[in-house]
This record gives structure tokens, sequence and C-alpha cells, in this order.
């Protein structure tokens, strides 16, 4: 019997273009380049240019970079996946990184050339872990490597770490003038231990058998493990003073808790631990007690400590609806600005219009992200979508949160748009993870 087209692994077919991935790409891209070129012309003070040539050369460098990757990567996905995996995580996640790229560019000129630099390595991980045939089943086998190596680079900044600004917990790990933040590839690794240890005792969690009072909790035995490496991750990072991790993890858990067992006793229950431990760690830690008084009440300080969020909450207030444009605000008066405070950036310069796009974006990724864990039957590979997703949801609900003053600081980058190569490789390797899953949920039925 003559085979479908889709189940070729090769051919020009119709079926295996990647259409939909194409005219979205084009639309990423010529956002961005349109984000360049307006800041072209508010550096040169006026409506034209002297020599086209020489901007397109210079200044959209950073773009045909980008869409170049884009681009490369779109080739490969059709070559390996045809249209057999998802069309618009890819787009939505260049359309992110064209625009951190913009912003990077007008909020900390000096470092827009290395974070132009950490795109092109993230877009090309991406486009590895999506596109090189490599079996899946290595990542659930080897959960408690994982697992391992993940606590052993974040226990190694305790020793080792190194301060890039001279001030703050030492957060980064550094070989020459390359720096890594472990914490960030530690989300990843804790996710894909989770979703192979609980897709293995799903149904042990899901049935519970001991009772402690009108509450049932799964067999310690079976529970032990997931909660004492989730419980070392978090003491490492408190220890470590990265808070917004600590916040982040704690997140993950729970979804992936909740997902694997359908029970909202347990969410209850993680809640509660998770407020008497919250208060623990304010009663304890000074830096910890500063931060939630400058959240409280951040004007008596406003000139000091709380000058930050302060300044934030100004540049959201001034951007109205429509903003001034794209380099008519003043958003470089934010300390960190490029880190820690794009969201406020974008809010001032492009106003609330500009905002809500963004969230919009994030939002489509999220959707995107549960739409592959739907699809697939697979207990782990559904398992690790809802981590990767929660993990893209909780970062940039924290980092948002943060700078709107509903929630202490935390110091969280925003993905793909914040500065940080450690973030934007993180992401992009989720990105190809998704992908990879999204891939083997449309295969035939024969070649799983």
């Amino acid at each position: 019997m003559k085979q479908s087209p889709t189940s070729l692994p090769n051919g020009p077919t119709m079926s295996r273009l990647r259409l939909t991935e194409f005219l979205l790409l084009i639309l990423a891209i010529a956002t961005a380049a349109a984000g360049f070129a307006l800041l072209a012309l508010v550096e040169t003070g006026s409506h034209t240019w002297s020599d086209p040539t020489a901007m397109l050369r210079t200044s959209l460098q950073p773009i045909w970079l980008l869409a170049g990757m884009l681009l490369i990567a779109h080739i490969v996905l059709t070559w390996r996946h045809g249209s057999n995996s998802d069309q618009v995580i890819v787009p939505l996640a260049g359309m992110l990184a064209g625009l951190g790229l913009v912003l990077t560019h007008r909020l900390a000129p000096a470092l827009a050339s290395r974070q132009t630099g950490w795109a092109m390595l993230g877009m090309a991980t991406t486009i590895l872990v999506a596109g090189v045939p490599w079996p899946m089943r290595w990542l659930r086998r080897y959960r408690y490597t994982w697992a391992t190596l993940g606590l052993a680079l974040v226990a190694l900044t305790l020793l080792f770490g190194v301060r890039p600004s001279g001030a703050g917990p030492r957060l980064w790990l550094g070989v020459g003038p390359l720096l890594f933040q472990p914490s960030e590839l530690l989300k990843i690794l804790l996710v894909i231990f989770l979703a192979s240890y609980l897709a293995e005792r799903r149904e042990l969690v899901a049935y519970a058998t001991l009772r402690i009072g009108r509450l049932r909790l799964p067999p310690l035995p079976y529970l032990g493990p997931i909660v004492f490496v989730w419980g070392l991750s978090m003491v490492l990072l408190v220890w470590q003073r990265d808070l917004g991790a600590a916040l982040i993890f704690f997140g993950i858990f729970l979804a992936m808790l909740y997902v694997a067992s359908n029970r909202w006793t347990f969410v209850a229950s993680s809640l509660a631990l998770f407020m008497a431990s919250a208060l623990v760690v304010i009663r304890t830690f000074a830096h910890v007690q500063q931060r939630v008084a400058f959240w409280l009440d951040p004007w008596p300080d406003a000139a000091e400590g709380s000058y930050q969020i302060v300044q934030s909450l100004i540049a959201v207030a001034s951007g109205g609806v429509l903003g001034p444009g794209l380099g008519y605000g003043y958003p470089t008066y934010i300390p960190a600005v490029h880190t820690d405070f794009v969201f406020a950036a974008t809010a001032e310069e492009m106003g609330l219009a500009g905002a809500l796009a963004l969230i919009g974006l994030y939002m489509l990724l999220v959707y995107r992200g549960f739409h592959i864990a739907l699809q697939t039957d697979d207990a782990f590979a559904k398992l690790l979508a809802v981590g990767l997703t929660s993990l893209f949801g909780l970062q940039t609900l924290t980092i948002l949160a943060g700078n709107l003053k509903l929630i202490p600081l935390t110091g969280v980058t925003l993905p793909f748009v914040s500065y940080g190569g450690s973030s934007f490789v993180t992401s992009s390797l989720m990105i190809g993870l998704l992908l990879r899953i999204s891939r083997s949920d449309r295969r035939p039925s024969g070649e799983r």
C-alpha cells in the first residue's frame, strides 16, 4: 500500500511545508526590523537617512543575524519534522527575541553585541535540540543524574561563585569572560526529574493511602525522593539568596504534582507549607525583610533602598495608553533596567498597548505549550511539557508582578527579552524540547 505524504521521511510535498511557521517568522522579523529602524531614526534625529545602505548594513545587523538563524531553524524543522510539530512556538520565540534585541540596544547599547551573540547561541540550541535525532528516553532514564548535576552546579556557586556587578549574592560561575547562572539550568533539570519520577509513580501519587485526619497523602517512601530533591534545591537557593528562583521552583513543583495527581488537597497542603516557610524566611533573613518593607511602602525610602521600584512605577504610569514612542522615554533612570525592569521600560515607551501586546505574546506561548501537553498520550512527555510551560508562565508572571509592585522584587529575568545569556540559552533549550514533544505527538502511530 502506498505511503501517505505525511509519513515520508523527506520530500518537498505540500503536506511537509510549514507555511504557517514561515509566514509568522516573516512577521516576527519585520516587527523587530521596524523597531531597529525606529531607533536608528531617533539616534540620527532625522526622518531620513543620508546613507540608507549603511543603515541597513549596520543598524539592522542584529536582525539580519537573528533572521538567518530563524530561517535555518525553519529549514531544519521542515526537513526533520515536516508539518508534524508545532508551527507557532518558534515564531513566538523569534518575536520575543527580536524585541529583546531592540530593547537591549535601546537600554544598554554597550551590551547589545553581546546579547546578539547569546541570541545566536540560543537559536542554535533550539535547532540542535529539535532537529538533531537523539533519544528522549535518556531524559527519563537518567533522572537522578540530571538532578544531581543541577544541584552540584548550584552548590559550586556557593564556593566559586562570582559577582559580575561587584555586589549582591554569588549567582554566577565564570570561565574567563564567560559567565553562567547555574540556577537557570537547574530549573530545566528539576522539571525533567519531576516529570520522570511522577510519570513512573503517578498512580501511587494519585491514589493516596496515608491518612492524617481528613487529609490523604501518598505513601511516604514514594513521595520522599521528589520531596528530598526539591527541598535540597530550595535550601541551596535560599542559602544562595536566589529567592526568585526558589519561588519559581515551588510553583513548578506544585503545578506538576497537581497534574500528576489531580488532587486539590496536595495543592492546599503545599500552599500552607509555603506560607509557613515564607514566614520563617522573612524572620530569618534581613535582606528579605528589607524587600518586603520596600514592597509594602516604598515611598519613605524612595531615594535610596526602594529607588528601583519607585522609578518603575513612575515609568509605567508615565507611559499612558500609547506611550511617547520607542526611544523617547527615560527608562534608563531605573537601575538594571535592561535585566530586571524591561517590562517597565516597555510600558513607558510603548504605553499600555505595548505592555498588553508583550503580555499577549507570553500568553500565546503558554497556551501553545499546554496545547502540546494536551495532545500527547505519553505520561512523561505530558508532564515535561506541563513543567516547561509552567516555567515560562511562572517566570514571566513573577517578573511582571515585581515590576508592578504586586509582589516583592525577586530579580528573575523576562524570558527572551531581558538581557542575559543564561536565561536566553535555557529558554531556547525549552523551546527545542517542546518542539520535540510536539513532533512525537503528531507522528503516525506506527512510528511512535
